[in-house]
């Protein structure tokens, strides 16, 4: 059975008992515990907490959820049952059912025929563990399923007690385990051995909520959730193993085919040695997340999720490497990763070329990093046999690890080539620390569940209904005001506080639009409102200062919007819309939206993209999105479910948790279609003009356009228009003739610079014959070893020992000059001919001085240069190529 095949087969076991059929969220979602979305029910936590009602009709829903989990990625592929990147398919209850109708509904799927839309599994084979004291659950699964009790086990909080790691819900949990046969292991059911017993599907009976602590079993339990809850995660990729008869999920239809692949690519087999299987299942493991992550927007980068993403990558092109390839392989990986998954995922097929620009890009880079890594280390393996030391540092081992991204394999490798072993304790006790450090910092993020209990009760039972679609202006009464995160009946003149009402028509800050400002007043009473919030989607809390009067629970108000900021507001996010579309245009569809800002007047948009953007392109755009205003296309506004947007054509943000109706806007019909909750004008002319500010990096594969709207563009334009004409009166030339003006002067000033250069290149070479004075004998050599005054260029360097080297012709001389130039030390080494008949490598002695002053280099054996970073280190560096030339 196809994996494709066992996810239809669960939604619609589970659609038909009534469950809702949700959609996978992104990867990505505000969560402050979160990089990742890394289980099932992480979508649905608010429910869980109590925070928002769940919107489906029988209080039950069925998801296949992705996920990702990268806190063991050393481990990946080593055993065969991890997976960074994994399917979590659950049913949820949000009180509607509880332990009996989990364990029915999960034993009549897994058991239930094929003919019947089951999997078929043998309940022989079937074996269930509970909590310690659950008895509830252990006669549910003996009297009610019939399982025998000799293949019901116990165990303990660590095994069967379920909670994100976090502050949150949690409960007991029970879970059905497959008996794969004695060939995989011992009996005795899941207590005594996990790898012949393999978890496929964990119920857990979410009914707590869990406080600070660490571990899976020291926390405490700091009371009850609102209602008693169930939350399941079946794993697709254990389950599809089994019905595919295969030994593990990397010989699933999923991962199989990368591995085929890799075969090709590296000329090596799986299943040859361990050593080289655990590289496959890296390839086979990586390929995948990777793809599902650049799929969900995440682009490489040296922090957060884009550094994951980043080390995934690289970890496959170091595999591939160290199987055998020699080539780039990531194209190749992800094309058939791509095809295995897009029957589960339809959305890849619009997103190919963009998973495909964004890897390649990111391997070519490391391509370069690891060339770069591969020269620090043969200066390193140098430096040791220069010692007469067999052992290469464990310490630099770890360099090589932590800052060119070498694994440590790899670095067995090489040494061995170079007839050096490695200091592997070294290595491991530096990794130790950085772990360490790691693991604290990442103890120091983790806030756990963001304590909104203060608004739990508006959030259920008082949702605000926002007007501001329609309204600038709202009669309104005051359900709640908080203070310092406390619950209050009434604030005073001065005082700062969060104002809750039942009807806003202020907008709360979402989809990169800023939150409106604006003013709640009532007799004798005036708040200033600064921000607006939007708490569990549902409830719209106003940051406000009470600038005169005092305000009381229960008070009537009149809620109003600035009109100004609204209006610029809806400007720069309208303007948004045009640009992004602008910008597909120009592109191409892999340009995707990674985020944005919009403020009264200002627009920033971040996008998905590996290239800077020509000047020519940037006009374009511009052009575009101002002919998009000039032409007064339609904006409007439709209320429809997700799916239908979806057949529109609809772009979808990533990182949004869309609802099964959404709001789309529709801007002069194909031009723009977007999933969008903000506020925007009638009619495209209403922006004004747009001015394109230009475009930047905001790291790897992700690019940056910034742009002012309305009034602000016209200043800004205005501001343009006066420095070009302050220019042609300085200049004297008409506005139009201005850059033909301003080429003609830096022609001029280019041609003085080359002229000042060329005489200071004359006047360096004149003190030559001063210079071949300092030289001095050193065995068969004469050798001039010299620092230049500072400021002098790598360029005027070589000018200068290749003046020396000539003078010196016809004896074996040799040449070492540096000059300090900014924070930067260029050093030169030129060898005449004689000196190179006698075996000198000039490139050889850049090595060992780039040993004394942090630098690196290189060249051939007559010439060659290097760039250093510690000029303290030059005299002795010096010292060393003398010593090194006397020893010849």
């Amino acid at each position: 059975m196809q994996t494709h095949e066992i996810r239809e087969r669960f939604t619609d076991h589970f659609v038909k008992a009534g469950h809702t059929a949700v959609p996978s969220a992104s990867l990505i979602l505000e969560d402050p515990d979160l990089l990742f979305v890394n289980a099932g029910m992480v979508p649905f936590k608010p429910y869980f907490l109590g925070q928002q009602n769940p919107p489906y009709p029988n209080g039950t829903a069925t998801s296949i959820q992705k996920c990702v989990r990268t806190l063991d990625i050393e481990e990946v592929g080593v055993t065969t049952r991890h997976n960074t990147f994994f399917q979590m398919a659950g049913n949820f209850s949000f009180g509607a059912y509880f332990k009996e109708g989990a364990i029915s509904h999960a034993w009549n799927l897994l058991t239930g025929s094929l003919a019947d839309g089951g999997y078929g599994l043998d309940p022989e084979r079937l074996w269930v563990t509970v909590y310690l004291d659950d008895d509830e659950a252990a006669e549910i699964w003996e009297k009610k399923i019939g399982v025998p009790a000799g293949r019901i086990q116990r165990l303990g909080m660590a095994d069967n007690y379920w909670s994100m790691g976090v502050p949150g819900p949690c409960g007991p949990c029970s879970e059905i385990y497959y008996d794969r046969g004695p060939e995989h292991g011992e009996e005795g059911g899941p207590a005594v051995d996990d790898t012949r017993y393999l978890e496929i599907w964990n119920l857990v009976f979410m009914e707590k909520e869990r406080g600070e602590g660490t571990g899976k079993d020291s926390f405490e339990i700091v009371g009850d959730l609102p209602k008693k809850n169930i939350d399941t995660g079946m794993g697709v990729e254990r389950v599809a193993a089994i019905l595919q008869g295969v030994d593990n999920v990397y010989e699933t239809d999923l991962l199989r085919p990368v591995i085929d692949t890799a075969e090709q690519v590296t000329g090596a087999k799986y299943g040859a040695e361990h050593a080289s299987d655990v590289r496959f299942r890296v390839i086979a493991d990586h390929s995948r997340t990777g793809m599902m992550l650049i799929l969900d927007g995440v682009t490489p980068s040296n922090e957060g999720r884009g550094y994951i993403l980043r080390r995934l990558l690289r970890r496959i092109v170091r595999s591939a490497r160290l199987l055998g390839a020699t080539g780039e392989t990531l194209e190749r990986f992800m094309t058939v990763i791509m095809d295995t998954m897009t029957p589960s995922y339809p959305e890849i097929a619009d997103s190919r070329e963009r998973i495909i620009r964004v890897a390649v890009t990111e391997e070519r880079a490391f391509l370069k990093t690891l060339e770069s890594g591969t020269h620090r280390f043969d200066e390193a393996a140098a430096k040791t046999r220069d010692t007469g030391a067999k052992t290469f540092s464990g310490e630099e081992a770890f360099t090589l690890h932590d800052t060119y991204g070498f694994p440590i394999d790899l670095t067995l490798e090489m040494a061995a080539e170079a007839g050096l072993d490695v200091d592997v304790a070294g290595f491991e006790a530096a990794m130790g620390e950085q772990r360490a450090r790691a693991k604290a910092d990442n103890k120091a993020k983790k806030h756990g569940h963001a304590d909104e209990s203060v608004y739990r009760e508006w959030v259920d039972n008082s949702p605000t209904q926002f007007v501001g679609f329609s309204e600038l202006t709202a009669d309104a009464r005051v359900i709640g005001l908080v203070a310092d995160g406390v619950s209050v009946t009434q604030a005073g003149a001065g005082d700062d506080v969060e104002v809750i009402l039942d009807v806003s028509p202020m907008y709360a800050e979402a989809g990169g639009q800023l939150g409106d400002r604006g003013r709640i007043v009532t007799d004798g009473t005036v708040l200033d409102v600064t921000d607006v919030q939007k708490i569990g989607k549902r409830l719209w809390v106003h940051k406000a200062t009470v600038l005169s009067g005092g305000l009381d629970l229960g008070q009537a108000v009149k809620v109003e919007v600035d009109p100004d900021w609204r209006h610029g507001a809806t400007q720069a996010h309208t303007a948004t819309h045009l640009v992004h579309a602008a910008l597909r245009q120009v592109l191409g569809p892999t340009a995707v939206q990674a985020g944005s800002l919009n403020r009264p007047g200002y627009l920033r948009f971040d996008f998905n993209y590996t290239e800077q953007l020509t000047p020519a392109q940037l006009e374009e755009i511009a052009l575009i999105t101002n002919q998009a205003v000039d032409s007064n296309l339609a904006v409007n506004t439709i209320e429809t479910s997700l799916e239908e947007a979806k057949k529109m054509g609809a772009m979808a943000l990533f990182g949004e948790n869309y609802g099964s109706e959404v709001r789309v806007v529709e801007i002069g019909g194909p031009f723009s279609i977007e999933l969008c909750g903000g506020t925007h004008v009638g009619s495209s002319s209403q922006i004004g003009p747009v001015a394109v500010l230009g475009e930047s990096s905001v790291g790897s594969g992700a690019r940056r356009i910034e742009a002012y709207s309305g009034m602000d563009s016209f200043r800004h334009f205005s501001k343009e228009a006066a420095l070009a004409s302050g220019l042609a009166a300085s200049l004297k030339s008409p506005t139009e003739e201005l850059p033909e003006r301003i080429s003609q002067l830096t022609e001029k000033l280019k041609a003085a610079e080359k002229e000042i250069a060329n005489l200071h290149r004359q006047q360096l070479a004149a003190q030559g014959g001063e210079l071949l004075n300092q030289a001095v004998e050193a065995g068969k050599f004469t050798v001039l070893t010299h620092r230049l005054p500072d400021g002098v260029s790598g360029g005027d360097l070589r000018t200068v020992a290749t003046d020396l080297r000539g003078r010196l012709a016809g004896k074996p001389g040799v040449v070492v000059l540096a000059a300090a130039d900014g924070d930067k030390l260029p050093f030169i080494v030129g060898a005449t001919k004689e000196a190179v008949e006698l075996g000198v490598k000039s490139g050889d002695l850049v090595t060992l001085l780039s040993g004394y002053v942090d630098g690196r280099g290189g060249g051939k054996a007559d010439m060659a240069q290097g760039s250093g970073a510690n000029p303290a280190g030059l005299d002795a560096g010096f010292h060393a190529v003398r010593e090194e030339l006397a020893g010849r």
